[in-house]
Parts: C-alpha cells; structure tokens; sequence
C-alpha cells in the first residue's frame, strides 16, 4: 500500500484530504470482477457494481467524442430516465457493469442492440430495473461484443459479489486493459449526522486507462464510490470540477477516446446528513472526490503506456485558475517536452515553446470547472496570456529560466539531468501575472509506446 499526502491542490484554497491507495468499499456498495472470456488472455475482463439497499444517487461525466460508444449513450438515456433531465449527468442507479476487450464503439445499431441486450441481462441476474443499471465499456473500437460469454460471466459472478474490499478490488482487476498495475484510491472524512454528530463517510475510487489519453475527460474508465447521502444533481455539481481539474488535465499520447466516463454514486449508507448544495458538508465531500481524482489520475499517468516517468506541470502567477491549467495542460500534451523528459534532457526552451502555444479549455470544461456558463463561452479556445519578460521556469527544482533577469540562466545541467532520473519530473512555471494556479499530468514518451501501440490489434 502507498500512503500519499495531500496538500492543497494548486487552483485551490481547499485542502484535499489523505489519500490512500488501497481498496476500501464504502458501505452500501458490493462488487467483484471475473474473467468472462472476452479478452483472449483469460484476464479478468468483466466487472459489475450494484447497491445493497435499493438505488445510489448516481452522477457522471462523458467523452464528447462524436463516436461516443453505445455505453455511453445507453448510460446518459439512463440517467435521464430516472431524473427527467435531459442533460443525462445525474439520476439514480443500482449496478454499474464493465466489459473489457472490446469497446462497442462506431458498431452502428447492432452495437447499441449488444449494449440494450447487457442491460437486460445485468437486470436479469440482479433484479433491478434496466434502467438503473449503467455501463462501461473498454477495448478495441469496431469489435461487437460477445453477448453469450457476458451472458454466462454475469450468471457466474454476480451470485459471488461482495461487500468487502476484496470485491472491489477484484471490479478494479477487471477494468484494466494495457494498464499495468491496478488503480485504486480512498480516503475517509468526517461528516455530521441528523444529530450533528460525527460519523465516518469513505470515498473510494477506481480507474483504468494508460494510453488513448488527452483532455476532454481524457481516456479512462472510473467509478467512484461513497456513502454518504447527497441529491443527484448535487453529486454532479461536485463530480464536474473535480473532473475539469483532474481528468481534463491528463494526457499521456494526444489522443481522446470515444468511451471516456465517470462514474459517481453515493449510497447514504454512513448516516451522514445529506450534502446540500452549497453546503460546508458538500464543499468537504467535493474535495474528497477530488483528492480521488486527483490521485487516480496520476496513478494512470505514472503507468502510461511505456512510460518511465510521470510529468507533471505546475503553474502558478497565471491570470486566473483557467490560464493557469490551460499552460500546465499543453507542457505534458507536448511530444517534444515528453521526449525532453525520456532523455533527461532539461531543455527547458521545449516547456517555453509549449506554454507559448496555450489556449483554454473547450466551454464545456471551463463551465464545469467554475467559469460562468457566458464567460466560458466567450473565452472558450483563447489564448492564456503569458509574458516572457515575467515568466519563469525551472526543471525538477532546479530554476533554468527567468524573464526578470533577461532569460535564460546558467545552471548545473548535469545536476539537472540527474534530478529527472526520478519517478517524477516537475515542470514548474510562474507566470508573474496574476494568483491563478494550475497542475496537469502526463508522462515520457518512449520507444515501447509505439511498439505497443503499432502492435494493438494484432
């Protein structure tokens, strides 16, 4: 088990919680995962998540990929089903499901049919309404589903889910694809019941995703679990800018993916009041998904696909929060600042000639991450304003770059190199401009990636 600390996060006055990477299913919740035969290594590939008190106030975030698979769009008609909002990002729900090996993506009505006929089967073997069950979806794009193993994987595993950390674990197992570890994260806060006394809520999350990974959600699977109680609608309010400011800040190769979700429920199983919107209870509960966000997602950077090391860019002095992301996002998106960083190389004028380049997030992220929907809008895809008399950069500590005092400095290159030959490599860089602050994740670029990927389907 790794125990990692958290301070607060950078665009953040909040401070996140501790966070441990361990499974720890919140009550209310059983889980467990299998091999159903659909990927042809006979790893587990199928996973399933249901309540076990009737339905969990669900959220969720979506890929806005054009292909947006058929459990995308099975899972947003869903949600919309049992909230009545056509925005489809809340409702309730009893059992989530995960297929890993083939996405049952661009497979046209047959594959939606696939998807319709797993609801039905998931419905069958738990008993709870079709539309309470939401779906995941992992693997290659334009392969049909096998229906028969699902069909006979679901009958095996869902007499056999449990409500203990084991089973979570087990669902986490069976997300993963070309991830080589598996991911998962909890913590614990402490909410008050209806007596105002305090009582112990867990958040705890799992991913998957290692590569097909660039913002806009970026490319992973994930489902976040809670008990404590809070309204649908509010636990979307918390999920979106924990996502903007996470997931939407996660690239590992350039590219977006077409199955992209989040899944968010809380059981109210604790016996926590419930989290009102706008509520001290839902601010504490908001930075707890967050800290899970934030972890799994640099869980799935450190581990991208032939990745040696994770990146992360931290930005501060920008003009405000979103400036400062849209800087931090485009240093770890950069190929050359990726390749800099598989050769130790700190060639710092790569992280200037990127954040050069940095324009805000599309409107969608920007609303969500807490931009008025009209600003967001009109600032959506701008420029983030950086002035290189006032910039300054420096590598894994060591400060290489400063506008003040005409640019570029002389330092311990050697040192310097020598520092990036760590788990981690740090890109810092203040704007001078402002109090906005920004972090984004991402992670070398080697030669094993592109063996890997040249190799996929084959």
């Amino acid at each position: 088990m790794t125990t990692i600390s958290r301070s607060p996060t950078p665009d953040s006055t909040t401070a996140l919680p501790r966070v441990e990477q361990r499974s720890a299913i919140p009550l209310g919740f059983r889980a467990g995962g299998s091999a159903a035969g659909i990927k042809a290594s006979g790893r587990p590939d199928l996973a399933v998540v249901t309540t076990t008190n009737g339905p969990a106030a669900a959220a969720a975030v979506f890929t806005p990929n054009t292909f947006a698979a058929a459990p995308v769009r099975l899972s947003k008609a869903h949600l919309a089903a049992t909230s009545g909002d056509s925005r489809a990002g809340f409702g309730w729900a009893e059992a989530i499901v995960s297929t890993s090996g083939s996405a049952n993506a661009a497979t046209g009505a047959a594959g939606d049919a696939d998807q319709a006929e797993i609801a039905s089967m998931l419905s069958g073997a738990t008993g709870v309404a079709i539309e309470r069950t939401l779906h995941l979806s992992t693997g290659i794009i334009g392969t049909r589903l096998p229906l028969g193993l699902v069909r006979a994987g679901l009958a095996r595993l869902v007499p056999t889910l449990a409500a203990s950390d084991d089973g979570l674990l087990a669902a986490a197992e069976a997300l993963r694809t070309t991830d080589s570890v598996t991911k998962v994260a909890s913590t614990t806060i402490g909410l008050p019941d209806a007596d105002g006394r305090p009582v112990t809520v867990t958040i705890c999350g799992i991913a998957k995703g290692v590569g097909m990974i660039h913002p806009m959600m970026a490319t992973m699977l994930s489902i976040v679990l809670t008990d404590a109680a809070v309204a649908p609608e509010t636990l979307w309010s918390l999920l979106r800018p924990a996502a903007a400011r996470t997931w939407d800040q996660l690239s590992i190769d350039g590219d977006t993916s077409t199955n992209d979700t989040v899944f968010a429920l809380a059981s109210g199983g604790s016996g926590a009041t419930t989290a009102e919107t706008g509520s001290e209870t839902a601010e504490r509960l908001g930075a707890a998904i967050e800290a899970i966000a934030r972890d799994l997602a640099r869980q799935q950077a450190a581990d991208g696909e032939g990745a040696t090391t994770l990146i992360t860019a931290a930005v501060t002095g920008a003009r405000d929060d979103a400036e400062a992301r849209a800087v931090a996002r485009i240093v770890v998106s950069s190929s050359l600042v990726k390749a800099a960083a598989h050769g130790r190389d700190p060639n710092w004028g790569r992280v200037a000639g990127a954040a050069g380049n940095a324009r805000l997030a599309s409107a969608a992220v920007l609303e969500a991450a807490g931009l008025p929907a009209a600003e967001a809008k009109v600032r959506a895809g701008t420029p983030a304003v950086l002035d290189p008399a006032k910039l300054r950069i420096s590598i894994s500590g060591h400060l290489v770059f400063d506008g003040a005092q005409g640019g570029p400095l002389e330092f311990d290159r050697p040192a310097a190199s020598e520092a990036m030959n760590a788990p981690e490599v740090v890109f810092g860089l203040d704007l001078g401009l402002g109090s906005g602050r920004g972090e984004a994740f991402g992670c070398d670029l080697t030669e094993t990636y592109v063996i890997e990927n040249s190799e996929y389907t084959t």
